[in-house]
């Protein structure tokens, strides 16, 4: 029966929530989310009226789906099945390789390290894959799992005899949602190579990207566990953690054999950490913790490596002087020297970078001639120059002798997409971002949550904390992008496009983590409320009572309304575009949308409403839930750096 399935799809919908990974979302797949139940209300509404439908869901909607947990969620699947497999069989040298006894041969213990060092390199590498897996799967859900239920509901309105009035009450939430859904892929496909750039850095230093937190230090240790005569003792694996600020020191039994299952906590205070020396146990890489509620018994434990002992001894301020490992930044294997050494000429060339006299009018100089020259070229930005041509350019431009004398107004010489591929070069080459490393964190809070009003005010309030020459230059660049924005129409380059390419260059952490990944749409987000806000930010001063904490709405997001305007002209905000591939329709036989920003249709998500954002447990990383393939990409790269 036809209205009981789709009753029961309306059922589903409203039950259904997407899960994420990170601790936020953005306010476009926090409406993605609330989609779903607004469908199951159309739906609900379609039934009430008792139109007899007649509706093919094979092309729109089962197809798409199937397509999606075939090709998408099948390939997730076979990823964890090989994880699994590589995970056990991990553990299981790690385990053979800690039992061999100190007093073998030196040449035999070199090879054995050897062979457990070459598989975790392997099993590190696998299990970046995986995560980068998990998280790329994550995000298409957003808008692969919801476009075709659009399209389900788009295709009813052409079956219903009264389905016209409907369909016109149904067009406006179906427009913001379109924005929605196109400004979370633009994100997606946009950080793409920020990602992939991140986890090629992690790929070389893991220590150095390792997941910045409140723990000293954090890792799986094995601790020996005496039994009474004859049974001698037990190794068994522990997730610990230590706090060197409060000398707590906490440990969890941890057995991966039974899916992660974990064991009861166990809290002590340090007193004092002894390394042990393999004449006096018949294990290496161990050494002794002892609690101050029990002196004199000493636990013992053993690292993965002489390399991890020395990092918890350094953590643990143990007794014996621990030289620092070091780890040099610039040491890569054959296959990276033509990357490094194109890496070293660039940071080796723009060293001048600087917000200084010359820097302002590198900046000034490219402005103006973009905006003479270039305003309306489609994918301003977006569309990169010529390496050669564009150090070339910042060569001469970075040079006092030289740069009075580029003309880049009037000269044929140097083409629009290298001018502005030097000034995003030049800005992403300062010591530190425009917005600088100590503010990151608190420009990125206001964009996860708030009313709207409550993200312009942080924000404003934020950017007037910058350095004098940094606000400045800010202004400078906000006030010409706003101005790119204005010109979408003819360039494609919405404010929601914009974010996507500044967001990396004006913001960025100062340490690069997989965790990271998850805050790249949001720089996104605060660079689109700088654009859209540029007026009220840099030509007024914040409100002196302003700072309050931000906190997580707890109500729903309101949904666009589905009636129609009758009164007046409605103001529509074009898609964010991103393929230039694409035809345009001629603006003198197609009426196209107004730019104007409406209350109800923002042109980004910068200032919508938000909802509240469930938080990840804080157990233990690395435990894998098999129903729904979730994880902390964030706590896996800590844990497998650990390896």
């Amino acid at each position: 029966d036809l209205s009981a399935a789709q009753r029961k799809f309306a059922h589903s919908l409203r039950d259904f929530k997407f899960e994420f990974i990170g601790d936020a979302e953005t306010d476009d797949e926090r409406y993605i989310d609330a989609s779903l139940h607004e469908f199951s209300n159309f739906l609900k509404n379609l039934e009430e009226q008792r139109e007899i439908l007649a509706l093919s869901v094979t092309e729109t909607l089962i197809k798409p789906l199937e397509r999606f947990r075939k090709e998408q969620l099948g390939a997730v699947k076979e990823e964890k099945k090989k994880f699994d497999k590589e995970t056990e069989k991990n553990y299981s040298l790690l385990e053979k390789h800690l039992n061999l006894s100190a007093k073998k041969k030196e040449l035999q213990l070199q090879e054995a390290d050897n062979q457990v060092d070459q598989n975790r390199k392997h099993f590190y590498e696998l299990s970046l894959e995986y995560v980068c897996k998990l998280q790329e799967i994550q995000e298409r859900k957003k808008f692969e799992c919801v476009e075709p239920v659009l399209s389900f509901f788009q295709g009813l309105f052409t079956f219903y005899h009264q389905g016209y009035e409907l369909a016109k009450d149904f067009n406006h939430y179906k427009m913001a949602l379109q924005i929605n859904i196109q400004n979370t892929r633009n994100r997606f496909e946009g950080t793409r190579s920020e990602v992939e750039e991140l986890m090629n850095k992690i790929r070389r230093n893991p220590q150095e990207h390792k997941r910045a937190n409140h723990f000293t230090m954090e890792g799986y240790l094995y601790v020996q566990e005496k039994r009474p005569a004859p049974f001698g003792s037990s190794w068994v694996k522990h997730y610990c953690t230590y706090r060197k600020e409060t000398k707590k020191f906490t440990m969890i039994p941890f057995e991966h054999r039974s899916g992660g299952k974990l064991g009861d906590e166990e809290l002590f205070v340090l007193t004092y950490c002894t390394k042990r020396n393999i004449d006096t146990i018949d294990r290496r890489f161990c050494f002794d913790l002892e609690a101050s509620d029990r002196p004199g018994v000493p636990v013992t434990m053993q690292a993965f490596s002489e390399e991890d002992r020395k990092l918890w001894m350094e953590a643990l301020d143990g007794k014996e002087a621990v030289r620092d490992t070091f780890y040099p930044a610039l040491l890569f294997s054959e296959r990276h020297n033509c990357n490094a050494a194109l890496k070293f000429f660039k940071l080796f060339f723009l060293v001048g970078a600087q917000l200084d006299k010359i820097g302002f009018t590198v900046i000034k100089k490219c402005i103006s001639a973009i905006e003479t020259r270039g305003i309306n070229d489609q994918g301003l930005y977006r569309v990169v120059g010529v390496s050669s041509k564009v150090q070339r350019l910042l060569s001469l431009l970075m040079d006092a002798k030289t740069c009075n004398e580029v003309d880049l107004e009037n000269s044929v010489d140097w083409e629009v997409k290298t001018i502005t591929s030097a000034m995003k070069q030049y800005l992403r080459s300062l010591p530190e971002p425009l917005m600088t490393y100590e503010l990151h964190g608190e420009f990125i809070v206001p964009a996860k949550s708030g009313s709207p009003e409550s993200r312009v005010n942080a924000v404003h309030f934020l950017v007037h904390k910058l350095p004098e020459k940094n606000k400045e230059m800010l202004d400078i660049l906000v006030k010409h992008l706003a101005n790119v924005s204005k010109h979408a129409k003819r360039n494609l380059m919405t404010v929601a496009n914009l974010g996507v390419v500044f967001g990396p260059t004006l913001m960025r952490p100062q340490e690069e983590t997989v965790a990271a990944i998850m805050d790249l749409k949001f720089q996104n987000i605060v660079v689109e409320i700088l654009i859209e806000n540029h007026e009220k930010i840099f030509k007024t001063l914040p409100d002196a009572t302003f700072p309050e904490p931000i906190s997580m709405s707890v109500s729903p997001p309101n949904a666009p309304p589905r009636q129609s305007r009758r009164q007046g002209q409605r103001i529509k905000r074009p898609l964010a575009v991103y393929n230039l591939c694409l035809e345009l329709d001629d603006a003198d036989s197609h009426s196209s949308p107004r730019e104007d920003t409406p209350p109800g249709s923002m042109d980004s998500l910068s200032s919508q409403s938000p909802t509240p954002t469930p938080a990840f447990s804080s157990s233990p990383p690395g435990l894998l839930d098999g129903n729904h393939l979730i994880m902390d990409s964030g706590d896996l790269a800590s844990w497998t750096a650990n390896l």
